[in-house]
């Protein structure tokens, strides 16, 4: 099914409220393909780093204050919280009656836009981007159609979250407050196959230097103090380590630093790792162990070792069930067709910030298929994201996210079993359902882009 095609079942006077609702939000995305497209395609074409997206946030804060978007204008704070961040607001008027009007239910939608150095658009976040713009935009249309205010008032917010590639630009909204308030987050992540849910894993970013003594390696080697046999054997220390990892643990780096000349005995060397596990807890017993290998290196060779963990840890993805299933309904109306729940089990995943995102409010985070089997981080998925295959995907996506949000909005018995499962996943995340076992280390949350 292409993307100007209805929903299954087509308009027709039978349909309940809600699903005319939902083609309603289906039309405005097909209605805004054209400038959501080139939306797309300016951010794919001008590829910036974590933190420097001046361009993409421009562009994004251009497109949310144009006169030409149809319906009433949205509130747009650029540079919102952090250079490169935005927010933009639209809300619908609270349904009269007595007393106070209730607090507006709050639904925000996310983009991304980093690229990744090198190879640009190769995780493709200019196609983030424009779902979380397209779905927003089709929310909002459907909300305005209403020949009355929706039973809540309803604020529908979007936000521009930089450097998921490098540095965590959402854990920085979330300790700026960004994320205060609101009460469902949704965002898609271009892969492979589509997917309601895929484990992302936690993960943990870490510096190590080591410092020794530089001497001439011919003359007189004994003075010197070797920072390259440091990280070298810290290397392989790592090696022997795998053979008791567990399965889902996951450790690799490379050495940025090993030296100068071959006739000087390196007096400096620097190792980058980056260390994942599908939770925190896990994550915390990893960091121990590989911490372990790299202070035992410096022991062995007489070098100092510095060890510097990134600023943010990127956390687990916690699931949402309630979230998920719905999602999948509407996608399989527009057409999708998801992977199996073994496949999904089964998955390798990356990490991103979206995760923390996920510990502090209920969010969706599906992942879909753009035309391509092209892998994430490659020149080929640059290639597939700014192409205009990746656009019918794209924009089927942000139809199902619009569609998940009136269930939202529409079914209070829905919003209170997103809720639920979020304060469930929560208690069991930090082992107060399934606690850890005796003589068993727990830890704190200790993290980059879904494929990074």
């Amino acid at each position: 099914m292409r993307p100007q095609d209805p929903p299954q079942g087509g308009p027709a006077a039978g349909l309940p409220a809600l699903e005319t609702l939902k083609q309603r939000a289906c039309e405005s995305v097909e209605l805004n393909a054209a400038r959501l497209g080139a939306l797309s395609r300016d951010i794919w074409s001008r590829p910036e780093l974590a933190y420097q997206e001046h361009q993409a946030h421009d562009a994004m804060t251009r497109f949310f204050s144009s006169g030409e978007l149809p319906g009433a204008a949205w509130a747009v704070q650029p540079r919102y919280k952090l250079g490169t961040a935005f927010r933009a607001e639209w809300g619908t008027a609270a349904p009269q009656g007595p007393g106070p009007a209730p607090r507006p239910l709050r639904l925000a939608f996310l983009c991304e836009y980093d690229a990744l150095p090198g190879i640009g658009h190769a995780c493709g976040h200019n196609l983030i981007a424009e779902v979380g713009a397209a779905a927003a935009l089709g929310l909002k249309a459907a909300l305005e159609s209403l020949p009355q205010p929706a039973p809540v008032a309803v604020q529908v917010t979007v936000l521009g979250t930089p450097a998921e590639e490098q540095g965590g630009g959402k854990i920085d909204l979330i300790n700026a407050g960004a994320f205060d308030g609101l009460d469902v987050v949704f965002m898609a992540h271009p892969s492979q196959e589509n997917a309601a849910y895929l484990p992302d894993v936690a993960e943990h970013d870490v510096t190590v230097k080591y410092y020794g003594k530089a001497s001439h390696a011919a003359a007189y080697p004994w003075e010197g103090v070797n920072a390259l046999d440091a990280a070298v054997l810290a290397y392989n220390n790592l090696s022997v380590l795998r053979q008791q990892m567990k399965p889902t643990w996951r450790v690799h780096g490379v050495i940025k630093n090993g030296g100068v000349k071959p006739n000087i005995i390196p007096s400096y060397t620097e190792l980058e790792f980056y260390l994942r596990a599908p939770s925190m807890k896990d994550l915390s017993v990893l960091t121990e162990k590989v911490e372990n290998c790299f202070k035992s290196a410096a022991l062995a060779t007489g070098c100092k070792v510095e060890i510097k963990g990134g600023e943010n840890d990127y956390y687990n993805v916690l699931p949402n069930k309630s979230l998920q299933k719905v999602y999948k309904e509407n996608g399989k109306k527009l057409g999708i067709e998801f992977i199996s729940e073994d496949s999904i089990l089964n998955a390798l995943s990356g990490s991103t910030d979206f995760g923390n995102v996920t510990f502090v409010v209920p969010g969706l985070h599906p992942y879909f298929y753009i035309g391509s089997d092209a892998l994430n981080h490659t020149e080929q998925y640059t290639e597939a994201a700014g192409s205009q295959n990746a656009q019918f995907y794209a924009l089927r996506t942000a139809k199902a996210l619009a569609m998940t949000a009136l269930d939202v909005i529409f079914k209070p018995s829905l919003l209170e079993e997103v809720r639920e499962d979020f304060r469930q996943v929560k208690l069991k995340e930090d082992g107060q359902i399934n606690p850890v076992e005796p003589n068993k280390e727990s830890g704190i949350g200790i993290g980059t882009c879904a494929s990074h």
